[in-house]
């Protein structure tokens, strides 16, 4: 048997592995890095560019001629430029004519022209194969090494090669291609990269508007209501211990809001009887953004945490302690230790700890490092069983710390419910309704729908 020498077969694996020639026309940031990028995998690289003199910015592997030039070199084409620089193009169009060309333009707003940029240049290059590629990644991604966040990569172009060509080389550069089907969609992809967290904007919203509310309805019953009353200034419990009180109270109400949804559709699946019927859109938003909603329910839960720890050292908490201490020592009295109390301070504390353990295990489930890590079943689990128990402990920490403000009459000031009061009101709806749906008379019908059984079937066999 014939033995090939090592050097000749390392030349060998280096020449295989040499890849065709892209063009890139624009020696701008994004242009110069996909370059770079392209080179390190096996490619190719010329420029086209107005000026054909090297620059220390360009790698040092690429060469640089005239657009015309460049274009002659390339069977694809990256257009690195701005829309409104796409007018040179149109007398380069015979050049450029079966060439596939791959727009990566963004605009400064979303909808900034009737049509996307990538149908704009078809129009200006009617005899290219345009492609929309790469604009969903940054210069900077590609310069620093590509991470989970800037992965995916949305294609597409109405010529199926030339669109599976780009896809091929969005693959060598360890990058993940979408396909997002023909060039019609393409507006959609521009405007993907300007959209603002859009699946935050409910869960903040919402955050701000019911921290507003219980700021106020806080600021009444603590505040407000012993200066009218009592002529006393307690306005210092705006920092800590309004902020206190407002935090876990968002942080339950939060985390009931992500599985409300859950048990809303399941009392609809029964009422209908059926999956294959849609919910209705508001319900569809609410669900997927159940955990922008968690995880801001876990910054609030993080909060009050923080809040409860410098609790002893404030100056408020010092006065009054010391005061109880000199009261019994003038009175010579010393008070005996309440044993109900007691149990009652160690269960809230060892519940809230239980409940936070829990909340956090949630959170890091949630990200997608962790989360495509484990399979569907582990995940429901966490997310599904284990969230419900955190539901559970964070309820009933509120519970035993402030359940006995239902039966007093002091609590009702100005004929208002304490603000805890308020925040047991959705988690106690959720674990009710939750708790009705498992019994197996509900639970084995909700389940064959989900199955695909249909109570009343529109097509019978």
């Amino acid at each position: 048997m014939n033995r090939v020498p090592s050097n000749k077969m390392a030349l060998e694996s280096t020449t295989s592995n040499k890849r065709e020639t892209v063009c890139i026309f624009g020696t701008g940031d994004f242009g110069r890095a996909l370059a770079h990028k392209l080179i390190q995998c096996g490619y190719a690289v010329v420029f086209g560019s107005r000026s054909t003199q090297l620059s220390s910015l360009i790698p040092k592997d690429a060469e640089v001629f005239s657009h015309a030039e460049a274009a002659q070199k390339a069977s694809i084409i990256i257009i690195a430029i701005q829309r409104q620089h796409y007018n040179f193009l149109s007398p380069l169009a015979e050049n450029l004519h079966g060439k596939v060309l791959v727009d990566i333009s963004n605009n400064l707003k979303i909808n900034q022209y009737p049509e996307s940029n990538a149908e704009y240049l078809a129009h200006i290059v009617p005899g290219a194969k345009i492609v929309k590629a790469f604009n969903t990644v940054s210069a900077w991604a590609l310069q620093t090494g590509i991470v989970d966040a800037s992965r995916q990569v949305f294609v597409c172009g109405n010529d199926t090669e030339a669109k599976q060509m780009v896809m091929d080389i969005v693959r060598s550069l360890c990058l993940s291609p979408l396909d997002q089907g023909a060039l019609s969609a393409a507006r959609e992809i521009e405007n993907y990269p300007l959209q603002l967290f859009p699946m935050w904007k409910f869960p903040i919203f919402l955050s701000l508007v019911l921290t507003t509310f219980f700021f106020f309805y806080c600021l009444i019953l603590d505040v407000i209501y012993p200066y009218v009353n009592d002529n006393k200034d307690f306005s210092f419990f705006i920092a800590i211990s309004i902020a206190n009180q407002i935090c876990p109270i968002l942080a339950l109400i939060l985390l009931s809001l992500v599985y409300l949804p859950g048990v809303l559709a399941a009392t609809i699946q029964l009422y209908r009887g059926t999956k294959y019927c849609r919910f209705p859109d508001w319900l569809d938003k609410w669900m997927l953004c159940r955990k922008q909603l968690g995880l801001v329910a876990l910054a609030f839960a993080s909060l009050h945490v923080l809040y409860t720890l410098v609790t002893p050292i404030r100056s408020f908490i010092r006065w009054r302690i010391s005061g109880q201490t000199i009261s019994q020592a003038l009175n010579n009295k010393t008070e005996e230790l309440d044993m109900t109390n007691a149990w009652l301070s160690d269960s809230y504390l060892a519940l809230g700890i239980l409940g936070f353990f829990l909340f956090i295990l949630l959170g890091i489930t949630s990200l997608p490092s962790v989360s495509n890590s484990v399979n569907w079943r582990e995940f429901r689990f966490v997310q599904s069983n284990l969230g419900y128990l955190t539901l559970v402990f964070c309820t009933a920490h509120t519970l035993v710390y402030g359940g006995k403000w239902f039966l007093s009459p002091s609590s009702y000031r100005w004929y208002l419910p304490n603000a805890y009061m308020l925040s047991l009101i959705v988690p106690c709806i959720v674990l009710v309704v939750k708790f009705v749906l498992i019994f197996p008379c509900l639970d084995k019908p909700l389940t064959r729908i989900r199955q695909g059984w249909e109570r009343k079937p529109q097509y019978s066999e």
